[in-house]
């Protein structure tokens, strides 16, 4: 974990309430895909954990959904505002035992930490399936972004408006041969993938936090082997050890 001072070079907006900030700062303490940034804003007690969507040495790349006041105020930010963050947290997808043909599922505001597994899975000489899910076609982010790195992309929308009518388990029934799951998004999802899925993988969980590094024990949760805190030991978990 390392803390330090970031800049905002840009602050777009992707839908009615979706944004996408790039920041610049020191990044090296982020090892791996899959792991959060905590950030500080001004007037608010709590540091807010977003999850990273991509991240080069200097740059930084978040998307969140404005659902309260610390989100809010970042829709706000402007280029060259100042941000207090932690990074670095979080233990993150491993890609060790991913196979040839990884799939990675992802629902709404859990679709951006699956951009630079994609990301390093490709590098690997992988291909992976990305299965993206959403309730509308104006909700829908990161379809191209997956697209330019070669990746199969599977969209359903809950109302049938774009791509696969349903959920997200209703694309994953049109894959037909994967090696391994990664998934990302509001528990109920990761129950429905676990349940519809075959082949052992990584589920990152969502959850409110204190401290974000370990120290307050809010987001303890059981597990088959031992209790773990989601903002330290986690957000990762893997299929074999959740107890739902």
């Amino acid at each position: 974990m390392k803390q330090g001072i970031f800049t905002v070079e840009a602050n777009v907006r992707l839908t009615e309430t979706v944004y996408k900030m790039i920041l610049l700062g020191d990044t090296s303490a982020i090892e791996r895909p899959g792991q959060f940034v905590n950030i500080q804003l001004d007037g608010l007690f709590l540091r807010r954990p977003i999850s990273v969507c991509d991240y080069e040495e200097g740059r930084l790349t978040i998307i969140y959904k404005v659902v309260g006041k610390g989100t809010e105020q970042m829709s706000k930010m402007r280029g060259g505002e100042q941000l207090d963050i932690l990074t670095g947290l979080g233990n993150g997808y491993f890609t060790d035992f991913s196979g040839d043909k990884p799939l990675l599922v992802g629902g709404g505001v859990g679709v951006p930490p699956l951009y630079h597994l994609a990301k390093c899975l490709v590098k690997e000489g992988k291909q992976p399936t990305v299965v993206i899910g959403f309730n509308t076609i104006d909700e829908i982010f990161a379809k191209e972004d997956f697209e330019k790195l070669g990746v199969k992309v599977l969209v359903a929308t809950a109302d049938g408006s774009f791509g696969i009518k349903g959920f997200v388990t209703d694309a994953i029934a049109q894959v037909e041969d994967y090696s391994y799951v990664y998934t990302c998004g509001p528990e109920p999802m990761l129950k429905a993938v676990y349940n519809a899925t075959t082949t052992s993988g990584e589920y990152s969980f969502e959850e409110r936090m204190g401290c974000g590094f370990g120290a307050c024990m809010g987001c303890s949760c059981k597990t088959k082997y031992a209790n773990k805190r989601i903002c330290k030991d986690g957000p990762v978990l893997v299929k074999e050890e959740i107890i739902w």
